[in-house]
């Protein structure tokens, strides 16, 4: 193991196994703690696409919520998940067969194509230049992070991210997107990991089964994450274990964890040395 690939295994906290009942176990304790703490919050807020990581995350937050009710002894928590199509969204059964499956305390849409569209209008009527498909993308996941902010301001609440370990390492996020968030309960977890808690908490297999896509461009629709990435969650998940995964795909993981690493870094100063 190369001396990079140890360091981005420590700093991505990934473990080469993990039992998945501890693990939702200290993912839904984490989530109550940081509820009870600040006690003046009461929401959970989160996005739910109707692929793998959202809804973990959004069953892990209702959990929480279950536990932290009965505690309370009435129904003082709530985990509200959100819809956010661009207009109509190709895989819409998947989110609706993810939301049956969380049962959250409660369900709110926000189509986002009209404020998007206004964006991508002024910004080239201001500038005179096109707004790319890819750069239409990231507008579509920061609006998103901005309707779940205002819904979490009007109901005292968090917002809750998906971002896991095999995401954080190439940085495949938006930043201040789907990057932005209070509370990353899978932060730790490989995609495999991931699927083994959602195989645990009784969802239906489809739902983690299926092809991880961003969904974020028009031009090319779907287009699957590893496809995009140039490398498969497979190969991620076991450079994160500590195996050897051959030269090309370590130095595609390891590209995308240099390029990316302003993604993972708060805001830079000038006391920082990332700058220099």
């Amino acid at each position: 193991m190369s001396e990079l690939q140890r360091k981005i295994i420590e700093e991505m906290e990934t473990k080469p196994q993990i039992n998945p009942q501890e693990e939702i176990r200290r993912s839904v304790d984490f989530l109550k703690s940081y509820m009870k703490k600040n006690s003046f919050l009461r929401t959970f807020v989160l996005g739910i696409s109707g692929g793998q990581d959202s809804t973990l995350a959004g069953k892990l937050a209702q959990l929480a919520v279950n536990e932290l009710n009965e505690e309370a002894g009435k129904e003082h928590y709530q985990f509200i998940a959100v819809r956010l199509p661009y207009g109509v969204q190709a895989d819409e059964q998947d989110c609706q067969d993810a939301l049956q499956f969380i049962q959250p305390s409660r369900s709110v849409a926000v189509n986002i194509k009209g404020a998007v569209d206004q964006a991508v209008e002024a910004v080239e009527a201001a500038t005179g230049e096109k707004v790319s498909d890819f750069n239409k993308g990231n507008i579509k996941a920061r609006q998103r992070m901005i309707a779940q902010y205002a819904i979490a301001g009007s109901s005292n609440g968090v917002v809750i991210g998906t971002d896991h370990s095999a995401e954080a390492v190439t940085g495949f996020y938006t930043k201040y997107g789907d990057g932005g968030a209070d509370l990353v309960p899978l932060y730790r977890l490989t995609k495999r990991q991931g699927k083994q808690l959602l195989k645990e908490l009784g969802c239906p297999e489809h739902l983690y089964m299926k092809k991880p896509t961003a969904d974020l461009e028009e031009d090319r629709p779907q287009l699957p994450d590893e496809e995009a990435l140039g490398v498969t969650y497979e190969q991620i998940d076991e450079y994160l274990e500590g195996q050897d995964v051959g030269e090309e795909a370590s130095k595609t993981i390891e590209g995308h964890y240099l390029k990316s690493q302003h993604k993972r870094h708060m805001p830079i100063t000038v006391f920082d040395d990332f700058w220099k």
